[in-house]
């Protein structure tokens, strides 16, 4: 059993449920990542590399190139052996070492067990509904996402919303699929070239995850992030909603405005849309038969 003083029991479990994952941060208490007030994981690495990532530290692992260390202001970075450490307790969570970072990276992320997130989590598992696991991307890493979704539902009774860009193939990860709460889908361009040019990556697995997971009334939600000019929006929403209708979905589509805080600097000056754009896509969403819309 492992326990301390801070935070409550969780059982012990054999080493081959027990998997490591690279975790960027951990949040206890969300109320913008699903239903409720959840606690939000967030893995480390992605392979989109989307113009108007708010994330964007989370896209790399650390090659530990020691550009960060000099800039803590709070000398919380150090060089042991060729490697960069974070001491969380003289962190003070500025963002400096995010910001100096040219590799879309983040010193402060940690290889866990399952049973260390949960463990960190365990104080907290009284006053949350679930678990959001988000990222970067956090299909990446499969046996770790697959094997805490399984023990927080089968141990704690909390579900699991897989926050995703799409681009695994969730129709052969069914025990996944079967112990998840929901998904959470970014749909960011309908059409293949422009997906490409947004995201440097194709998007012909998204697709056919939006009506696998569709199909299977596992989508609690898909979302678009609107940049005037960088794609077509209107086709987006148009074929993401003939989608979801087509299958059967009652999934949410939350249409949002792009917005330019923690996107890294060469981007920041994309175009915003307007509420009278996001209204004619919310519109557009309804006429194709999406029962909610939501605007953000």
């Amino acid at each position: 059993m492992v326990e301390s003083k801070y935070m409550s029991p969780v059982p012990d479990t054999p080493a081959e449920d027990n998997p490591t994952g690279l975790v960027a941060k951990i949040l206890p208490s969300s109320a913008v990542d699903g239903p409720g007030n959840r606690a939000v994981v967030f893995l480390q690495g992605c392979d989109f590399n989307c113009k108007y990532c708010h994330n964007p530290e989370t896209r790399s692992s650390c090659i530990h190139c020691g550009l960060c260390v000099p800039a803590c202001p709070a000398g919380a970075l150090s060089v042991y052996e060729g490697k960069v450490f974070w001491d969380s307790e003289r962190c003070t969570d500025c963002g400096t070492c995010l910001q100096v970072c040219p590799h879309s990276s983040s010193p402060k992320a940690q290889t866990l067990t399952v049973t260390e997130v949960l463990q960190r989590l365990s104080r907290y598992f009284p006053f949350i509904r679930g678990l959001t696991i988000s990222g970067g991307e956090c299909g990446l890493q499969a046996a770790f996402l697959t094997s805490l979704v399984r023990r927080a539902r089968k141990i704690h009774q909390l579900g699991s919303l897989i926050d995703t860009n799409g681009s695994t193939d969730y129709s052969r990860l069914s025990e996944l699929v079967e112990d998840a709460e929901g998904f959470m889908l970014d749909v960011k361009a309908w059409d293949g070239a422009e997906h490409r040019a947004l995201t440097g990556a194709p998007n012909d697995m998204v697709l056919k995850n939006l009506e696998y997971l569709g199909r299977l009334g596992m989508l609690y939600e898909v979302r678009t992030v609107v940049v005037p000019g960088l794609f077509n929006a209107e086709q987006t929403v148009c074929e993401v909603s003939r989608a979801l209708v087509s299958c059967g979905s009652r999934a949410r589509y939350k249409i949002i405005a792009f917005r330019p805080q923690g996107v890294r600097p060469q981007y920041r000056d994309l175009p915003q849309p307007d509420r009278k754009e996001l209204v004619k896509l919310a519109m557009l969403a309804r006429s194709m038969g999406v029962q909610e819309v939501v605007m953000v």
